[in-house]
Protein backbone atom coordinates (compact mmCIF):
# COMPACT_ATOMS: atom_id res chain seq x y z
CA UNK A 1 0.00 0.00 0.00
CA UNK A 2 2.91 2.41 0.40
CA UNK A 3 3.47 3.07 -2.95
CA UNK A 4 0.21 3.76 -3.68
CA UNK A 5 1.23 6.61 -1.61
CA UNK A 6 4.73 7.29 -3.31
CA UNK A 7 2.86 7.24 -6.53
CA UNK A 8 0.63 9.79 -5.13
CA UNK A 9 3.40 12.14 -4.18
CA UNK A 10 5.27 11.91 -6.98
CA UNK A 11 2.17 13.08 -9.50
CA UNK A 12 1.57 15.74 -6.76
CA UNK A 13 4.88 17.07 -6.96
CA UNK A 14 5.60 16.72 -10.71
CA UNK A 15 2.19 19.08 -10.84
CA UNK A 16 3.83 21.66 -8.28
CA UNK A 17 6.16 21.71 -10.48
CA UNK A 18 4.64 21.77 -13.42
CA UNK A 19 2.07 24.73 -12.49
CA UNK A 20 5.12 26.92 -10.62
CA UNK A 21 6.84 26.47 -14.47
CA UNK A 22 3.87 27.77 -15.93
CA UNK A 23 3.23 30.93 -13.48
CA UNK A 24 6.74 31.74 -14.30
CA UNK A 25 6.41 31.32 -17.91
CA UNK A 26 3.15 33.60 -17.66
CA UNK A 27 4.90 36.27 -15.89
CA UNK A 28 7.51 36.58 -18.23
CA UNK A 29 4.61 36.54 -21.41
CA UNK A 30 2.71 39.56 -19.03
CA UNK A 31 6.29 41.37 -18.72
CA UNK A 32 7.09 41.52 -22.43
CA UNK A 33 3.37 42.35 -23.56
CA UNK A 34 3.69 45.37 -20.86
CA UNK A 35 6.80 46.73 -22.71
CA UNK A 36 5.25 45.78 -25.61
CA UNK A 37 2.44 47.99 -24.44
CA UNK A 38 4.41 50.70 -22.98
CA UNK A 39 7.01 51.11 -26.60
CA UNK A 40 3.92 51.27 -28.58
CA UNK A 41 2.61 54.08 -26.41
CA UNK A 42 5.60 56.33 -26.31
CA UNK A 43 5.02 55.60 -30.10
CA UNK A 44 1.78 57.57 -30.69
Amino acid sequence: MTYLFFGYVVIWTILFFYLVFLMRSQKQVNDKLKALSETLDQHD
